[in-house]
């Protein structure tokens, strides 16, 4: 088992959590280090984009 086996990811087709890369590459966000990270991905996915969007208004002003 390599180290990727042991990561969580989250399938946005479905919503589902899993350990290891069981849904395509198109379909899967992480890896995360653990379950409930993984579960919150679209939240940390939404996060990030806002920090984005702030630091690239602040770079543009």
């Amino acid at each position: 088992m390599t180290d990727e086996d042991q990561l969580w990811y989250y399938n946005v087709d479905d919503g589902t959590v899993t350990r290891g890369k069981a849904a395509s590459s198109m379909s899967r966000m992480g890896p995360y280090p653990d379950r409930a990270s993984a579960e919150k991905a679209l939240q940390i996915a939404a996060e990030r984009n806002k920090a984005a969007d702030h630091a690239d208004e602040e770079w543009n002003n």
